[in-house]
């Protein structure tokens, strides 16, 4: 691994898993809707964010990277009506975590995708907010200039308890500076389950947010492996791939089971990228949360997908371009 010096600049990308499989929600009628959501929500408690985001954060803290990008940082409240409201903010959760290993990180940019609330078979209701988020360390000489937060324009629909409901999805970005670099970092999560709508949603980022002279990251859980489509949209437009450069074996990040149980790492495709363009170096990239030693003490993989964690080093001063 390469040594560190004043101008490198290392990032991180993690999808924290939901916990559950929502599969058993889609072509449901109204009628079925209760029982499929209490299902859904048992298995939410079993894979337990409030354990698995201690994991999480313990293979953040190894490397203490300058910026995290996350995916399905997710905001879910079960709403009893005769009690109160249970919260599960997993950014909240990771960002203590994180403070009780001794690093402080803050939201950057954040933004708000599908949010959905509901009722399940105990006469409760499930509220359910999916997030994308870039944190920062709280220490950190880069400072922030500006921030994007947005929704794509072409989302997929499908139906849920008799109705169509739009999966939401988005991108933030920060345009950072110290001294005389600056640059900008996008964060996104695209759409798992429709070539073309994902295909979309890369094109919106790269006509919009990644269409700059600056040096550029953009970060993610793409939904697509190598030589795909949606992954050639990215390369073919200047971005490169940083894992082709200086990552070492296959590089896989997706999926564990969804139960987070399974024994032997299921780990079989390479879904989760930082890319880069315009002035960046790329050092060393790895990944976290793949090896049994990450697992939870209860036997949990600490997400269904691997953590993505790179160095780079800016190659010139923004000012000199």
């Amino acid at each position: 691994m390469s040594s560190k010096h004043k101008h490198d600049v290392s990032f991180q990308t993690w999808n924290l898993y939901l916990g559950a499989d929502l599969t058993p929600l889609i072509g449901t009628t109204l009628a079925q809707i209760p029982q499929r959501v209490t299902e859904v929500f048992q298995q939410f408690l079993a894979t337990d964010i409030t354990t698995r985001v201690k994991a999480i954060a313990k293979g953040i803290a190894k490397e203490k990277p300058d910026f995290i990008g996350l995916q399905e940082a997710e905001l879910l409240q079960l709403i009893i009506p005769t009690f109160g409201i249970v919260t599960f903010d997993f950014i909240e959760l990771l960002i203590g975590e994180l403070e009780k290993l001794g690093l402080k990180y803050k939201i950057g940019a954040k933004n708000d995708n599908l949010s959905v609330g509901l009722p399940d078979l105990n006469g409760n209701l499930v509220q359910y907010l999916d997030r994308d988020a870039i944190l920062i360390r709280k220490d950190s000489e880069w400072k922030i200039l500006s921030k994007q937060e947005a929704n794509f324009q072409t989302n997929l629909t499908l139906p849920v308890g008799g109705q169509a409901i739009t999966v939401l999805r988005g991108w933030s970005s920060l345009e950072v500076r110290k001294g005389g670099k600056v640059f900008k970092l996008i964060n996104t999560h695209l759409e798992p389950n429709d070539e073309a709508v994902r295909n979309a949603q890369a094109t919106e980022i790269l006509l919009g947010p990644a269409n700059t002279q600056l040096p550029v990251i953009i970060s993610g859980d793409m939904n697509a492996v190598p030589n795909s489509t949606t992954y050639n949209l990215f390369v073919n437009s200047g971005l490169n791939d940083l894992w082709n450069f200086v990552g070492i074996g296959l590089g896989f990040t997706g999926h564990q089971a969804p139960n987070l149980l399974n024994s032997v790492s299921l780990l079989n495709e390479r879904v989760d990228y930082i890319y880069y363009k315009n002035g960046w170096n790329p050092l060393s990239a790895h990944l976290i949360g793949n090896s049994q030693s990450d697992r939870t003490k209860t036997g949990l993989w600490p997400s269904d997908h691997a953590g993505l964690f790179s160095r780079l080093s800016l190659k010139y001063n923004h000012d000199d371009h």
